[in-house]
C-alpha cells in the first residue's frame, strides 16, 4: 500500500506537470485560434453550467469515508448496498442535470439576452448543450472514481489522468484549426469523459470486483450520508461562487472581453491549486482510516498534515515567487499583451490562496471527524460577502476588482478564521504546523531576494533575459531550500527512491 501512496504522489505530479505544460503550450495557440470574444463566451457559458455541478450535493466526496467504516467491518453486503444506493442517487442526479440544463437553454436570452450578440447567443445555446451532457457523464462517472481512490488504487487513477490530460489538446486542436471554434473544445472534453466512464466502469468490475444491491436500502444510513453531504455541499456551493461568480458578474457588467482576461489569471489560479491537491489527494483514504479504527490520534494526523502541508508550501512557494518575478511578461507573450491585467488578476487569486492550499489535507481531516459543518456555514458567509463585495469592485476596477473581491474573501474565511478553528475545535496543534512552516521562510525569502535583484539588473524584458532571470532564481531556491529548509524526512522522500533504484541496478 506504501507503494501505491508514493507511485500515486510521484504520478500525480506527473500529471500536474504535464498538465501544465500543455496549458503553457496549448492556451497560447487556443487563444489566437479562438480570439478574445469566442474564448470569453466559452469561458462565460462554462462559468452558468457549472453551477449545475452543485447538483452533485456533495455526495462524491461521502462516499470514501462510509466505505471505509463497511471496510473496516469487513461488511460486503453493506458495501455492496452502499454501492447501489451511490449509483441510484447519482442516476438521478445526472437526469436532473439534463432537465435542468435544457432550462438554462431555453431562458438563455434571459440570462446573456443584454451583454451578447445574436451570434454568440446562438453558440452559447449549443455550447450549453454540450457541457450538460458532459456534466451527466462526468456525475456517472464519480462513483466509479471514488471507489478506485477508496480502494487506493492511485496507479490506474492517475494513468487515466494523465491520458486525459495529453489526449484533450492533441484531439482538439485540429478541430480548433478546422474552424470549429469552442464548440470543438467540448466536444473532446464530452468524449474523453464517456471513454473515461467506460474504463472506470470495466476496471472497477472486472479488477476490483465491485458489487452491487439496489435493494433493502438502509434509510437511516441515506439519511446519515445525506446529513454528513449537506456540510459538503455548503461548501461545493462556496468553492463554486468564489471561482464562478466573478466571470458571471463580469459577463453581466464588462462583457466577453473582461471575461477573457480574468480567465486567463483564473486559469493560472487553477494551475496553481492543482499543484497542491496532487499530493494531499492521496492521504485521504489514510486519514478516514485513522478515524474509522476508533484511534483519533490527533497527534499522527497533525504530524500528516504538517508533512504534507511542508511539501505543498515548498512547491508552491517556489511557484508564487517565481510568477511574481518574471509572471508579468510571461502571461503577455504566453497569453497576448491585450491580456496583460491577467498578471494581476493572478497574483490577486494565488496569493491568499496559498495558506489554505497548503492546509487542505485539513478539510478532510474534518470531514472525517465529522466537523466540516463550522466550516460550511463560515464559507457561505464569505461566499455572500465575495458577491456583495466583488459586485462594486468590478463595476470600478473591472476584471481586477473581481478578483480584489475574492481574495479579501479567502483572508478572512480560509485564513484567519479557518486556523482558529483548525485549532480550538479540530484539535491540530497549530503551533507545531506554523512552526515547521516558518522554517522554511528564510531559505524562500533569500532565494526571492536573488530572483528579484536579477531581474532588475538584468530586466526581463525579452526571452533570453526571462530564462536567465528564471534560471537564476530556481537555482538559488534549490540550493537555499535543499540546505537550509529541507528536513531528514523531505531529503529522504526524495533520494531513497533514487537509492533503491541505484542499488536494484547495481545488485
Amino acid at each position: 500500500m506504501k507503494s501505491q501512496l508514493k507511485l500515486g504522489i510521484i504520478l500525480s505530479y506527473l500529471t500536474m506537470f504535464a498538465k501544465n505544460a500543455i496549458a503553457i503550450l496549448y492556451t497560447p495557440i487556443m487563444l489566437r485560434l479562438l480570439g478574445q470574444s469566442e474564448y470569453g463566451l466559452y469561458q462565460l457559458v462554462y462559468s452558468v453550467v457549472s453551477y449545475l455541478g452543485l447538483l452533485s450535493f456533495g455526495f462524491g466526496s461521502a462516499y470514501v469515508r462510509f466505505y471505509s467504516r463497511y471496510n473496516r467491518l469487513n461488511d460486503g453486503i453493506g458495501l455492496a448496498k452502499l454501492n447501489g444506493l451511490f449509483l441510484i442517487v447519482f442516476c438521478l442526479i445526472s437526469i436532473i442535470t439534463i432537465a435542468c440544463g435544457s432550462l438554462l437553454i431555453y431562458n438563455i436570452e434571459v440570462i446573456f439576452g443584454k451583454s451578447l450578440t445574436e451570434y454568440e447567443i446562438s453558440t452559447a445555446k449549443l455550447l450549453m448543450l454540450l457541457m450538460v451532457i458532459n456534466l451527466a457523464l462526468t456525475f456517472l462517472s464519480s462513483v466509479f472514481d471514488s471507489y478506485v481512490t477508496a480502494n487506493e488504487k492511485y496507479f490506474f487513477q492517475r494513468i487515466i489522468q494523465l491520458l486525459e490530460t495529453v489526449c484533450n489538446p492533441f484531439l482538439a486542436l485540429p478541430l480548433l484549426v478546422m474552424g470549429y471554434k469552442s464548440v470543438s473544445l467540448i466536444i473532446v472534453t464530452t468524449v474523453l469523459t464517456f471513454s473515461k466512464l467506460i474504463i472506470n466502469v470495466f476496471y472497477c468490475k472486472n479488477k476490483l470486483h465491485m458489487s452491487f444491491i439496489f435493494k433493502d436500502f438502509d434509510f437511516s444510513l441515506f439519511k446519515e450520508i445525506g446529513t454528513f453531504s449537506f456540510y459538503i455541499f455548503i461548501n461545493i456551493i462556496v468553492d463554486q461562487i468564489n471561482w464562478s461568480v466573478d466571470k458571471y458578474i463580469l459577463g453581466v457588467f464588462g462583457g466577453t472581453v473582461s471575461v477573457a482576461i480574468y480567465s486567463i489569471g483564473g486559469q493560472i489560479n487553477t494551475l496553481y491549486m492543482n499543484l497542491s491537491t496532487a499530493v494531499s489527494s492521496v492521504f485521504i483514504p489514510r486519514v478516514n482510516k485513522i478515524i474509522a479504527n476508533d484511534y483519533d490520534d490527533n497527534s499522527t494526523l497533525t504530524d500528516i498534515f504538517t508533512k504534507v502541508g511542508r511539501i505543498q508550501f515548498i512547491i508552491l512557494s517556489c511557484i508564487l515567487s517565481g510568477f511574481i518575478i518574471v509572471g508579468n511578461y510571461f502571461i503577455s507573450v504566453w497569453a497576448g499583451t491585450e491580456y496583460h491585467t491577467a498578471y494581476y488578476v493572478a497574483l490577486l487569486l494565488i496569493t491568499p490562496v496559498t495558506i489554505p492550499l497548503i492546509q487542505n489535507l485539513g478539510i478532510e481531516i474534518q470531514r472525517a471527524k465529522n466537523l466540516h459543518k463550522f466550516r460550511s456555514f463560515v464559507y457561505l458567509f464569505i461566499a455572500v460577502s465575495n458577491i456583495l463585495i466583488s459586485i462594486p469592485l468590478t463595476i470600478k476596477f473591472g476584471e481586477i476588482g473581481a478578483a480584489l473581491g475574492t481574495a479579501i474573501a479567502l483572508i478572512v474565511g480560509n485564513i484567519i478564521i479557518m486556523n482558529i478553528y483548525y485549532k480550538k475545535v479540530v484539535c491540530l496543534d497549530m503551533e507545531y504546523f506554523w512552526k515547521e512552516i516558518s522554517k522554511l521562510l528564510p531559505s524562500i525569502l533569500f532565494a526571492f531576494c536573488i530572483g528579484y535583484l536579477g531581474k532588475l539588473f538584468i530586466g526581463v524584458t525579452n526571452f533570453i533575459s526571462f530564462i536567465t532571470v528564471g534560471i537564476i532564481y530556481l537555482i538559488s531556491f534549490i540550493i537555499l531550500i535543499y540546505k537550509y529548509g529541507f528536513n531528514d524526512y523531505e531529503k529522504e522522500l526524495i533520494f531513497k527512491p533514487i537509492q533503491n533504484y541505484l542499488e536494484r541496478k547495481y545488485d
